[in-house]
């Protein structure tokens, strides 16, 4: 019988620090999440030298508490991992010294972990992966379509040309007066609304798979500073409606278009929006309309944001090829996968 990998994982790339203890890679023991959304709230979005200082300030809180809620101690784990990139520099800097502590000191293994991989490994959490497969990686800094054809290997097919559908979402929001993160509340917002203002579909017609979301962001604005100017009173619940109806042609588009080139049994879909709700009835209605026999898998609502967890998923792989890191290992905040 083949023992047990406890995994500790680091995630400090934005504005939560998570730390958590993975258990081969799809049983979380743990999964710490400070968050600092209310520190950020009245920014509008998140400062990097405020998150930096919270990361300080919470990091060994959380590692004491997942520890604790794990029923582990330091002599029990097998490795250490963390997200090098992409992110806030400052921010996963606090990480990423924070693992390396831990690795130098219990002299475990390192394994340095990419953010988005994690996202898409939240998928283990859930379901046994079956590859090929495809992700539709979505969140605040990231709009991606990825290919994963064995374990840990990444096949960038489309990124987005400007804005994150994330990044659009709080921005709009801004305008609605809707504090940040705005998401979830444009997401409710756009089921009770209809889509009536025909908002631009950016690039669903050219013949990639990569996304723009900055057209749409600034139809939305445009239509809002008109209607102010000239005092006519545009229904929010339908502007929201309209923007959201946008964004998920534009995502079901790509996605499906992406689909047809690369046939695959489980479409995977991760990050921050992948906890939208229209989103998650598109794309299963889209499956069902065409017939599809695909598996639609999305991670649990507490894994959707940043999370420890998610690394540990991500890290196993790693572990199990003998993928590790020195302990000069630095911060690569423009961490990518590599484009096909």
């Amino acid at each position: 019988m083949e023992k047990d990998t406890l995994i500790m994982s680091f995630e400090s790339s934005c504005d939560e620090t998570s730390v958590a203890i993975i258990k081969n890679g799809k049983e979380i023991l743990s999964n710490i999440i400070a968050t600092q959304i209310k520190s950020h709230q009245r920014f509008g979005g998140v400062v990097p030298e405020v998150a930096s200082r919270h990361h300080v300030e919470e990091v060994t809180k959380c590692i004491d508490l997942a520890l604790d809620k794990a029923k582990v101690g330091y002599e029990d784990l097998d490795a250490v991992a963390v997200t090098y990139g992409p992110g806030l520099v400052g921010s996963l800097l606090i990480g990423i010294m924070a693992a390396k502590t831990v690795a130098f000191a219990h002299n475990l293994p390192l394994i340095k972990v990419n953010h988005l991989a994690g996202h898409i490994y939240s998928a283990n959490f859930v379901t046994e992966l079956q590859y090929p497969f495809m992700s539709l990686l979505v969140s605040g800094g990231h709009t991606e379509l990825v290919l994963v054809t064995a374990p840990g290997v990444f096949h960038t097919l489309g990124d987005t040309r400007d804005d994150a559908v994330g990044e659009a979402y709080d921005k709009i929001g801004r305008v609605l007066g809707i504090n940040y993160p705005a998401g979830k509340k444009v997401d409710e917002m756009a089921a009770v609304g209809k889509d009536t203002f025909n908002f631009p579909r950016a690039m669903v017609q050219e013949d990639n798979l990569d996304f723009s979301f900055s057209g749409l962001k600034s139809a939305f604005i445009n239509t809002v500073h008109h209607a102010d100017q000239v005092h006519e009173e545009l229904n929010k619940d339908d502007l929201a409606a309209s923007f959201q109806g946008a964004v998920l042609d534009i995502l079901t588009n790509k996605t499906f278009k992406a689909l047809k080139l690369h046939p695959v049994k489980q479409l995977i879909v991760g990050g921050g929006v992948s906890a939208n709700q229209g989103l998650r009835k598109r794309l299963a209605e889209e499956i069902e309309k065409r017939d599809m026999d695909m598996e639609l898998v999305f991670p649990p609502l507490r894994l959707c944001g940043d999370n420890a967890a998610m690394i540990g998923a991500m890290a196993q792989i790693q572990y199990d090829k003998g993928d590790f890191a020195e302990l000069d290992l630095n911060a690569d905040p423009s961490l990518d996968f590599d484009m096909e």
